[in-house]
């Protein structure tokens, strides 16, 4: 449950709510003064001998507890389940999956027909035996997934990264042939963005020279790159700037069915605002797009944009279409026509929005935190209606795994809190009237007495602010529950309900109760909800979690002495802030791989992609308001904080180990007892395979055990 600060695949979620309180005064570590830099230099003898020692205290204490090999037992078997839906992906009409289990740690890239696919029993070809592979190269290889030629999908770009880091190494595919080609494109381990031009071109952003990245670590500068050519010859085809925001220039080409084609090339300003670029014969020409806009996909020529500002009279948060040979013609002119516009209370899937198919696109959205989808085309006027998808779950999630942009057929994947995982299918032939389920898993835990609820808790500005209890149906009001509130509140990442065979087992079929809270900075209801705790504006996201908790203690369902928090990545850093603005409420905090350390976050990993988010220190008024809010530098002596426990992961490259490190360092410097555990291995996550992530989950949840249901 550890949202990447960054879009990718399925699927992750949560939020949470707040009353006002005084911000705490900037305490004396500034990064003139900070004894602990040198935990930040990676894998320096001295920092990894801190982090084994580090280490070995903690699982000293986890792994002896009386719970831990029970709980390791069940984390290891949910993980290696072979009752888990093969998620699909439609390539060259087949379908693909990777999938690991105990046979195969590293996991395996197979396919078969989409008819088998849906048979209880599918008879699984595998094409990439990742275990076999890393064995072969003697590589910690994991799998970071495919980029495949569009028109033709042939041959695919295999992405392996060396313990989970983001960086990745590139090889050149065959699908038929089941090999990888010889002679074909290979590139180096870095971090990329890529495309395919044509069947023997790519688009490729990389770091071409040394030194070549933006100040977060990503490219931009991309290059058409030919097949067997060195990577001395490639032609440089757009230039950033070293300066740039975000993740880095990115090349992206679309083809439809009909054979359309779009190239484009976004580069990023900052983290939610970018500059994009149609490619065509006379080089890349800027489209007069807003710049909070996200180009989706194309379908019948019309590309598909996601606003998260407003355009012309689509609202922020539409989605809008616009003509791409048009487009190409002058692309300074544009006319958007509104495909789906929001409602009040609802807002397009941040996760999965859109599926595109021959001639149709699926579309993803909330609805009060809860999923909906439908089919839209264009009719004989040119204009976009949509249908409901009928027969779909109500209060779960919905999202979009995979269409066929050849065909018909998309899946949709659904999930609630107490609902098993099940995949549906949608044929547009039918016009959009419903869906079918063709597979669910069987129940991972007992959940015949256990009941989902929503509450509301008011915020220091008054607002209203949505949360989901899962607990026992006869949940009483004796302020004993032993809780877990968990939240993330950022990037605009909506939080839904999911099903989580580790949190039933571990924890609700233990007699906990879990809460997940929809605070602003999320994506639950739509830009305005994300915009409201925008830099300097961040506190109310914080308040927003701190009214959660405070809502769930004057319902009587918990107390402090039995309520947990827990959040990963930015939810890391919400987990810093609630301890040290508001250590009397929480018994135990579980900070995943976090930021901590935010007068200096821009000096780590990509931080400096995320300055739209959080602002920068070179600002004197967001350093001013950084500095009150950043939990490494708001730590203070004789503070009687929960016990928290704070992990992270070396092969990190993104947020970094560094802020997970200092921050135990400076607990124990206080004299402030802490759990500390870092990964070597898994980059931004919790383990580079099942088992290592099974680990890290028994460790968890063993803590929580200890801390608020006793010895």
């Amino acid at each position: 449950m550890v949202n990447p600060m960054h879009p990718m695949n399925l699927k992750s979620r949560v939020a949470a709510l707040a009353l006002l309180v005084a911000l705490p005064v900037f305490a004396a570590t500034t990064p003139d003064d900070d004894p602990y830099r040198w935990l930040e230099k990676l894998d320096s003898p001295e920092a990894m001998q801190w982090v084994r020692a580090e280490n070995a205290k903690t699982l000293g204490v986890l792994e002896k507890d009386a719970r831990f090999e029970s709980n390791l037992r069940e984390a290891t078997a949910i993980a290696e389940t072979r009752d888990r839906i093969a998620m699909p992906e439609i390539i060259g009409g087949r379908v693909y999956n990777f999938w690991r289990d105990a046979d195969h740690v590293r996991g395996i890239w197979r396919r078969t027909t989409l008819q088998d696919y849906e048979s209880a029993k599918p008879h699984w070809e595998t094409v990439i035996d990742l275990d076999a592979l890393a064995a072969q190269d003697k590589a910690n290889w994991v799998w970071s997934g495919t980029v495949c030629e569009p028109r033709r999908e042939r041959r695919c770009l295999v992405l392996l990264s060396d313990g989970g880091e983001d960086a990745v190494t590139t090889r050149e595919f065959d699908l038929a042939g089941k090999r990888f080609v010889a002679g074909g494109f290979a590139l180096p381990r870095g971090k990329v963005r890529l495309a395919w031009w044509n069947e023997s071109e790519l688009l490729v952003a990389r770091e071409w020279q040394p030194g070549e990245l933006t100040s977060s670590g990503y490219p931009f500068v991309v290059k058409r790159l030919r097949r067997g050519q060195g990577l001395d010859r490639a032609v440089e085809l757009f230039r950033g700037r070293a300066d740039d925001g975000g993740y880095g220039v990115s090349p992206e080409v679309y083809v439809d069915a009909a054979g359309h084609r779009a190239a484009l090339i976004e580069r990023p300003l900052s983290t939610f605002e970018a500059e994009h670029y149609l490619v065509g014969r006379g080089g890349p020409q800027r489209l007069a797009l807003p710049a909070k806009s996200e180009v989706i996909g194309l379908v019948r020529d019309r590309l598909l944009l996601r606003l998260r500002e407003p355009w012309a009279a689509a609202p922020a948060g539409a989605l809008v279409a616009i003509d791409a040979t048009r487009a190409a013609a002058d692309p300074s002119h544009l006319d958007p026509v509104v495909v789906w516009s929001p409602g009040l209370r609802e807002t397009l899937d941040d996760r999965s929005a859109v599926e595109i198919l021959r001639d149709a696109v699926v579309v993803g959205t909330l609805d009060n935190v809860r999923g909906r989808a439908a089919i839209y085309r264009i009719d004989a006027h040119g204009d976009w209606v949509g249908r409901t998808i009928a027969g779909l779950p109500d209060n779960a999630s919905i999202s979009l795994v995979s269409g066929d942009d050849r065909g018909a057929t998309a899946y949709l994947y659904v999930a609630g809190f107490l609902q098993p995982s099940s995949l549906w299918r949608v044929d547009a032939r039918d016009g959009g009237g419903g869906a079918a389920q063709i597979k669910t898993l069987p129940p991972q835990f007992d959940a015949a007495g256990l009941e989902v609820r929503q509450w509301q808790a008011k915020s220091s500005d008054g607002t209203m602010i949505p949360y989901f209890v899962i607990g026992a149906k006869t949940l009483e009001p004796d302020a004993a529950h032993p809780t877990v509130l968990y939240a993330y509140g950022g990037f605009n990442a909506a939080i839904t309900p999911f099903y989580s065979g580790a949190i039933g087992k571990l924890w609700l079929g233990k007699g906990g109760v879990f809460v997940v809270a929809n605070i602003r900075g999320g994506g639950e209801f739509g830009p305005a909800w994300h915009d409201a705790g925008l830099k300097t504006k961040r506190q109310i996201i914080y308040d927003d979690f701190a009214a959660v908790a405070r809502d769930l203690i004057e319902r009587k369902i918990t107390s402090p002495r039995h309520l947990g928090i827990q959040g990963g990545s930015n939810g890391g850093l919400l987990m810093g802030v609630e301890m040290t603005q508001h250590p009397e409420l929480f018994h135990a905090v579980d900070i995943q791989v976090p930021l901590l350390d935010m007068m200096r976050y821009e000096q780590i990993a990509a931080g400096p992609s995320w300055v739209g988010e959080y602002g920068s220190v070179s600002v004197p008024e967001e350093r001013d308001f950084l500095a009150r809010i950043s939990p490494y530098a708001n730590l203070k002596r004789g503070v009687d904080y929960p016990l928290a426990l704070v992990w992270t992961t070396t092969k990190d490259d993104r947020v970094g180990p560094q802020h997970a490190r200092k921050f135990a360092a400076r607990l124990g410097e206080y004299g402030v007892p802490y759990y500390f555990y870092e990964v070597i291995e898994g980059g931004h996550g919790s383990g580079a395979n099942l088992k290592q992530k099974a680990h890290t989950t028994a460790l968890e949840w063993t803590y929580f055990q200890r801390r608020l249901m006793g010895p």
